[in-house]
């Protein structure tokens, strides 16, 4: 089968024609995939970055965020039907684990991630365990429903926040930043005011419904955020940024008695004025991971379903998987937001039910 793996311990990924076809065991699912999305991680593992180097290992099928269909099913499979459109949850969870077993699987001890822990889904086959698959409404694209994965961490953080009624700040409007604005104002929330570093995505934020956007590098405008919600401060923080400087702005601007979910990933330590910027407001912080597993799901697929999501100027590109570096490209240089890259079809071959690890001829 054809994929896109991270061959070198240098910047790039490389394409690969002639790679084994992953075997499944007795309660996996094999999954012929027609849509992938590229992910800001991915792009992490393109560069080659710090936390890259020390976290994927080179050889590995990149990718996590796909939808497809079933082309085999593990000897134990009950639920699930050949020819059935899904995607997947990308946190392989153990199900044993204190957190798994109370109900918290998204933050699993033992958690294996798609396309970095194991080989993931820029391929045309990948193989799922039965627990991980979410079977796909007929009436959501393929375009979307292949980018379940981050429209679901703007879900679980504007639930978690409890959005509704509120006014809502939030920094860093990437693709998972965008993707809040329109979450949050499909999940009522009041005015929504947002901050980024690029002027272009500021004007995706505000077609997709921001009230009030601020340039990052505009040291004032955390106290305009806060004149402009009658002198408190919006009462929710949404971080999707991970800038320790954004991160520091969005507490100055939030109001005492707020919510800050934290979702951006910094690459260093944070400072942050504790004492003034958290126990004398009496904020209450929460740090969000992944998706509830499936709680996410079902609201992600509900919002979707009521037609209130607009996720259109937020997917720009659809390519060929055979030209996913111009995708990395343009997503490096601005051009695009999100992109989806489309996987060629064939037929599988024979596929003997086994273990989970798959061959690596290139």
């Amino acid at each position: 089968m054809q994929t896109i793996r991270k061959l070198k311990s240098k910047p790039g990924l490389w394409f690969c024609d002639n790679v084994d076809v992953p075997t499944i065991g007795n309660r996996d699912v094999l999954v012929a995939v027609t849509h992938a999305g590229i992910c800001g991680t991915d792009r992490h593992i393109y560069e080659w970055d710090r936390w890259s180097q020390s976290r994927v290992k080179v050889g590995i099928t990149t990718g996590h965020e796909f939808v497809g269909r079933i082309v085999k099913l593990g000897n134990d499979v009950e639920r699930l039907r050949v020819g059935q459109r899904v995607s997947a949850e990308g946190h392989i969870y153990c199900g044993q684990c204190r957190s798994c077993r109370s109900g918290n699987a998204h933050i699993c001890a033992q958690v294996q991630i798609l396309g970095i822990d194991r080989d993931g889904c820029f391929a045309q086959f990948v193989s799922i365990p039965e627990q991980n698959i979410w079977p796909v409404d007929d009436r959501i694209p393929n375009e979307i429903a292949a980018i379940f994965d981050p429209l679901g961490n703007a879900v679980h953080t504007v639930m978690e926040a409890d959005v509704s009624g509120k006014t809502v700040l939030i920094t860093g409007v990437g693709i998972i930043g965008l993707m809040a604005v329109t979450v949050a104002k499909a999940a009522g929330a009041g005015k929504i005011l947002v901050s980024d570093v690029d002027p272009h995505r500021l004007e995706v934020a505000r077609e997709l419904g921001a009230d009030v956007c601020y340039l990052a590098s505009d040291k004032d405008w955390p106290e305009q955020a806060r004149a402009a919600t009658d002198g408190h401060g919006p009462e929710v923080l949404l971080e999707m940024s991970g800038s320790p400087f954004a991160i520091r702005q969005g507490f100055a601007a939030l109001a005492d008695g707020g919510t800050a979910a934290l979702l951006g990933i910094p690459g260093d330590e944070v400072s942050i004025n504790f004492a003034n910027d958290i126990i004398f407001k009496g904020a209450k912080v929460l740090g969000i991971n992944g998706r509830r597993i499936f709680k996410t799901w079902f609201q992600m697929e509900t919002f979707l379903l009521s037609g209130r999501l607009n996720l259109e100027p937020i997917i720009t590109h659809v390519i060929e998987m055979e030209n996913f570096e111009d995708g990395f490209r343009m997503m490096q240089s601005g051009e695009a937001i999100k992109v989806v890259l489309k996987i060629p079809q064939k037929e599988p071959i024979a596929c003997p039910t086994a273990s989970l690890t798959s061959g690596a001829k290139t």
